[in-house]
């Protein structure tokens, strides 16, 4: 079937002819590796400079744009906003305008320090206790099924995930 307005084949009316005019001088396909380079830089990216370590404190980002993890509540929790004036070399990331002037900051993104006691008493509660709870919740609930289930001449059989669970680390500090 041809275009009539071109009288062309459609082959034909797709086809470059600058491409087939020109020499290719170099591959220009697009290697796994350099996948995975585009990969990395997309999700990876560095927008934010790496804040200085303070002395007896935690150092991070924090946004202004989470309405679930508000600016607000972290300071309730402890944490400070950084001057720029209290770290040198960072008076190019003074917010200028704003409730947050003064402070560094990028976009939407401010930083904030917390003393390293609080975030190693958050850290224990998040990576250590949290985790210990709901190990502890999983293999109470598998108990109990199991009793039900042999009361009623049944069983559960446990697969190698639960009796892994069942071993696992036990919490060596509480807050």
């Amino acid at each position: 079937m041809s275009d009539s307005r071109l009288k062309k084949e459609p082959d034909e009316v797709r086809a470059d002819k600058a491409q087939d005019n020109r020499a290719v001088t170099q591959v220009r396909a697009i290697s796994d590796d350099d996948r995975v380079a585009i990969f990395r830089s997309q999700f990876y990216q560095h927008a934010l400079p790496d804040l200085p370590e303070i002395d007896g404190y935690h150092t991070c980002w924090l946004t202004t744009t989470n309405p679930r993890d508000s600016i607000h509540m972290r300071m309730r929790l402890g944490y400070e906003p950084i001057k720029s004036t209290d770290v040198p070399g960072f008076e190019f990331f003074s917010m200028k305008t704003g409730d947050w002037a003064g402070f560094i900051g990028v976009n939407e993104m401010l930083a904030f320090k917390l003393p390293m006691s609080l975030y190693e008493r958050y850290m224990n509660e998040a990576h250590v206790r949290a985790p210990y709870e709901e190990q502890e919740k999983i293999t109470s609930l598998i108990d109990e099924l199991n009793d039900q289930a042999q009361r009623v001449g049944g069983g559960i059989s446990e697969g190698d995930g639960f009796s892994e669970l069942r071993q696992g680390p036990r919490p060596t500090r509480w807050s």
